[in-house]
């Protein structure tokens, strides 16, 4: 199976909360890396052809369901339709769900998530 992609790399640093990687940067430019930034690309570059399989179904799931989240807004101006109501909590619902997923990609791999991963916000209701 061939090694992950630059592409794919890049997928998986963003749903894992990880920031780019700057090329040729220099000086003040360089990235400082984190421990587990270096490890998420030594995990990236070392996978085994079983979990590169694995690794590439996440990503096409995870694929699936990044678009899914803004099409959840086509239906936002329709609250009642014949015998259809809308699911009010469809996009925060859909954003939750591709989380879970981002977190599923990270244990996975073995990574903590990312300084850039959402994180839960608690609501209070009064």
């Amino acid at each position: 199976m061939t090694p992950l992609s630059d592409a794919e790399k890049t997928d998986i640093r963003r749903h894992c909360g990880y920031p780019t990687v700057a090329v040729g940067g220099t000086g003040g430019q360089a990235w400082v890396l984190y421990q587990q930034f270096v490890l998420l690309e030594t995990r990236m570059n070392t996978l085994a052809n079983p979990e590169l399989g694995i690794v590439r179904r996440y990503l096409a799931t995870l694929t699936n369901l990044e678009l899914a989240v803004p099409r959840a807004g086509d239906s936002l101006d329709t609250d009642q339709a014949a015998v259809w109501t809308r699911n009010r909590t469809e996009p925060q619902d859909r954003l939750a769900l591709f989380d879970e997923w981002r977190r599923r990609l990270c244990a996975f791999l073995g990574v903590q998530s990312g300084p850039f991963f959402p994180t839960r916000a608690t609501r209070v209701i009064v």
